[in-house]
Formats: C-alpha cells, sequence, structure tokens
C-alpha cells in the first residue's frame, strides 16, 4: 500500500472528513433557514439559491466517489440520446441493490450537471434528519411514509409543485421500494406468483403506484425517463466505509432513454420494463458489459473545489482549537475533548450503518407479508 492509501485508511482522516461535512452542513442548514424570507417574495429566487446551497453538501458525498477513492464510472447508452442528458427534465429509474447505489446515481447527476436540483421519492424519517434531510425539505424533496392511503393526496401536491421548477431537474426513484436482498427477494415473488405476474430474478416486484403518480403528474413537465441498471465488475461489493477508506470500485452504468409520452399505462408498462431490467442483468452477469456504446462522462472540478473550500475554512479554527487546548494542559480540557472524539466516532460509524444492507428497511419484508394475507 502507497502513502496515499494508507492516510486515505486511517480513521483520524475519516473523523477530519466527516467534521467538514457535519459542520458545513450544518451551516448550509442555517443559511437555507433564511433563505425563507425569499419564498413569498420571489419563489424561484428561493429556489435557485437552495439548489446551489444543497449542491454544497451533496457534492461533498459526490467528492469521496470521484476524487478520493477515484471510483471509475462507464455509462452505457446511446450517443444520440447521451447529448440530451442534463439539458431536459427527467425521471430516472434506479436498480437498489447496492449500499452506494445511491451514491452512484449523484454521480451520474454531477457528471451531467443536475445535482442541485435533482429529487427523489424518500420515506418521511428522513426529512428529519439533520444536513441531508433538512437539504431536501428546502430542495422541495417528496417524501413520503410509504402508506398510500395517507400519502397520495401530499405526494401529488409535492410533484405537482414542481411543474414550474426554474432548474432542469432529475427525479430519481428506487421502484422496488426497498434495497435488494434474498429474504425480500423470497418474499416479493411470493406476491408476484399470487398476483399473476412474471417473476424477477434480479429484482424485487416494483411498486406501481408512486411511479405512476409521478408520471401523471410531472407529464407535461418532463421529456423521458431513463432507465438505469447499475453493476460493479468483478463482483465488487462495494460499501460506503470502503469509500471513505480510499478503495477504488468500477461501476458500469447503463442508461437507457424512454421519451415520456411512449409511457402508457404505468402499471403495464413498469413492470415490462423491470422484465427488461432482468435480462439487462443477465447479459451483464454472462458478458461483463451491457448492449450500448461505453461513454466515459468527463469528471467535473466543481465537487472537489467545494471541498477543498470548505475544508480550508473549517480545518484551521479547529487545529488553532487543538493546540490550545494542548498547551493550556488542563486534564478536564482533554478529557472533554476525548469525549467529543469518540461522540464524534460513533456518529461516523451511525451514519456509514445508514447506507449497510444488513441494516436496511423492513419494507419489503413485513409489507409484502401482509398483502399475501
Amino acid at each position: 500500500m502507497d502513502i496515499v492509501g494508507f492516510l486515505k485508511s486511517q480513521f483520524v482522516c475519516h473523523l477530519l472528513i466527516c467534521y467538514i461535512f457535519i459542520v458545513s452542513g450544518l451551516i448550509i442548514n442555517f443559511i437555507q433557514l433564511f433563505t425563507l424570507i425569499l419564498w413569498p417574495i420571489n419563489k424561484q429566487l428561493f429556489r435557485r439559491i437552495n439548489c446551489r446551497l444543497a449542491y454544497c453538501i451533496s457534492s461533498q458525498m459526490v467528492m469521496l466517489l470521484e476524487w478520493w477513492s477515484g471510483t471509475d464510472c462507464t455509462l452505457y447508452t446511446d450517443p444520440e440520446n447521451y447529448q440530451k442528458y442534463g439539458k431536459e427534465n427527467a425521471i430516472v429509474i434506479l436498480n437498489h441493490n447496492f449500499e452506494i447505489d445511491f451514491l452512484c446515481g449523484w454521480n451520474f447527476c454531477e457528471r451531467f450537471g443536475v445535482l442541485g436540483s435533482s429529487k427523489v421519492l424518500a420515506k418521511k424519517e428522513l426529512s428529519y434528519m439533520p444536513i441531508i434531510g433538512w437539504m431536501w425539505y428546502f430542495l422541495e424533496i417528496v417524501f413520503c411514509k410509504r402508506k398510500w392511503e395517507e400519502d397520495r393526496k401530499t405526494v401529488m401536491q409535492k410533484l405537482l409543485n414542481l411543474r414550474d421548477y426554474p432548474e432542469n431537474f432529475w427525479f430519481l426513484i428506487h421502484c422496488e421500494g426497498t434495497r435488494f436482498t434474498e429474504q425480500k427477494h423470497q418474499i416479493s415473488m411470493q406476491v408476484a406468483e399470487a398476483k399473476g405476474l412474471p417473476k424477477l430474478k434480479y429484482h424485487l416486484l416494483p411498486r406501481t403506484k408512486g411511479f405512476a403518480v409521478t408520471v401523471q403528474c410531472l407529464r407535461n413537465v418532463v421529456s423521458a425517463v431513463y432507465d438505469s441498471t447499475l453493476n460493479f465488475r468483478n463482483n465488487e461489493n462495494p460499501t460506503l466505509l470502503g469509500v471513505l477508506n480510499g478503495k477504488k470500485y468500477h461501476a458500469d452504468l447503463y442508461v437507457g432513454r424512454i421519451p415520456l409520452e411512449e409511457v402508457q399505462e404505468c402499471s403495464n408498462w413498469l413492470h415490462k420494463l423491470y422484465q427488461e431490467k432482468d435480462a439487462f442483468q443477465e447479459e451483464y452477469y454472462r458478458t461483463g458489459s451491457y448492449p450500448a456504446v461505453p461513454i466515459v462522462p468527463p469528471r467535473r472540478p466543481w465537487t472537489l473545489l467545494n471541498w477543498l473550500f470548505w475544508a480550508l475554512l473549517l480545518l484551521y479554527p479547529l487545529f488553532k482549537l487543538l493546540i490550545n487546548m494542548i498547551n493550556s494542559g488542563s486534564s478536564l480540557t482533554l478529557a472533554s475533548f476525548a469525549f467529543v472524539i469518540i461522540i464524534a466516532s460513533v456518529g461516523v460509524r451511525w451514519m456509514i450503518g445508514v447506507t449497510e444492507i444488513n441494516k436496511g428497511s423492513t419494507y419489503g419484508n413485513n409489507d409484502n407479508k401482509q398483502k399475501q394475507k
């Protein structure tokens, strides 16, 4: 292991990265709070400012993937469609198999300049999470409780609010509703059999209601659906902890562009799409590539420059504080510092644990079991 790789694996570096992310994130959340005064005066200005502020947070995560770990991401797509990416509003359907698939989705957005304005359909609990959850609130992200009877009206209203959004945006959606595990897959296929639907080998049964309402509300705003399927070469099992340790992964992302006017009878269309996605997965496992032209979109420097700005701004006062604490020689001061380090360590591990597959949502387990009764 070279010296750079060794430093990337050290916990003190991880603490510093997380310190920059947490403190800068809270500062940005605080600034976002003050932008609320603009909403009744100039709603579009409020939105444009919050797109830039949100980018300052989410781009730090993308920086870890692109620059810290150096992960390669090869895009497989039609060159003609490639020219349209980032220049139109789109619904992006992502598979949900890996711990960092959300990060790869953000990376896809970043390469085409729509990271700051990207939207997701997220569970309500995330709206209470500091930094990212609060950032999403100011981005008008669509939150749901995963109880359709309660969600329908709220989700529709939030989506309709996006019809006059001033920036190009991509609406990212995991139609499977939860991350793939063997247990969830088994239960999901039991539901498919009970409903007379084709079984899937590499995906969970897609949940069609959220997608149908998204298409219904954004039909005159969104130009296309991007069918996206993510895989990693050589059976790599990427994790956020691996990225934080500077481990390099090799991602392959297939993206197919479907004009929105071709999406009719959303439920049947989505089930058919997932059968095609299953075939793409089969092809990838057999050949190691997708049946499309491989393109590597160039990295943009802004994620790295944004992180360097916050690092320079926040590390100087931190190091100055540490030097003053050491010079003071106070046992109480040093004990307090050690306590803060322990709390920070626990916090870092908790943030990483949120992404781990074995600690994921039970949504696909309990909910599907109830549907079979």
